[in-house]
């Protein structure tokens, strides 16, 4: 497999190589560069490499650029200190995001991700494919009508940012900011709505993609969530959940 390195810190790359090597033989590092400029050029001038590892901080400006610039292609496995950027990073070809300095449970964990995916879209199985084509999409809610006062209104989906329960209540936020009370637990959402759009990101919140402003790192493995409109109480993702949200929000 010939991946290459995108990262400024001389050291930083040589470390990278070294836990590769370990992690993964037979990954060939190709080309180490140090800019978004050297990344644009060898890009244009040689084949796709089968995986890339990226910082997001470069010499000459951030690697988003090198997107816009260059026919990047292949999964990138994201490698920083900033962890301010998931959210762009999942919009681009990401497998994984990972904090520096890197620990070597996982890279290999990411490692295995990359791999995963690579064998399920490269080897379709063939009774897998006639499932899919025969498999109806299953009808998830669109809309919900809640009490207010006297009145019954009707909610559309597309304008619920989140939910969340406090003190054995459950709340949904609009987009707009209204916080209405909803006769649903959150477990009972979590089956109604398309689990491509909403996350249960912990016992209390159920996210709107949309919703997510920023992913912070937390103590004690966790991730803190600024959501849009501004929660009422802080939002964090279970450490339990961390692995599958990061391939949530990379779908």
């Amino acid at each position: 497999m010939n991946a290459i390195i995108i990262e400024d810190e001389n050291l930083s790359a040589q470390r990278l190589e070294g836990m590769l090597k370990k992690c993964d033989p037979d990954i060939q590092i190709v080309a180490i560069l140090p800019s978004v400029a050297d990344s644009v050029q060898w890009l244009r001038r040689h084949d796709a490499p089968d995986l890339v590892f990226m910082d997001i901080h470069l010499e000459d400006d951030l690697c988003f650029k090198i997107f816009e610039l260059a026919p990047l292609t292949s999964p990138v496995i994201f490698t920083t200190a900033y962890d301010e950027y998931m959210i762009k990073a999942f919009k681009v070809n990401s497998v994984d995001y990972l904090l520096k300095p890197i620990n070597a449970e996982e890279l290999a964990a990411a490692l295995d991700q990359f791999k995963a995916l690579k064998a399920q879209f490269s080897k379709p199985d063939i009774d897998t494919l006639l499932q899919y084509i025969g498999r109806r999409n299953p009808e998830y809610k669109t809309r919900f009508m809640i009490t207010v006062g006297a009145k019954i209104r009707s909610i559309e989906v597309k304008d619920i940012a989140y939910f969340y329960s406090q003190e054995k209540l459950t709340f949904m936020v609009t987009k707009d900011g209204q916080n209405l009370p909803i006769d649903f637990s959150l477990d009972k959402l979590t089956a109604l709505l398309d689990p491509r759009e909403f996350f249960r990101v912990s016992r209390q919140f159920l996210v709107g993609f949309p919703s997510i402003q920023t992913v912070h790192t937390f103590y004690k493995g966790k991730f803190k969530l600024d959501l849009q409109p501004k929660a009422k109480v802080e939002a964090f993702v279970s450490g339990d959940r961390m692995t599958e949200f990061k391939e949530w929000l990379g779908r």
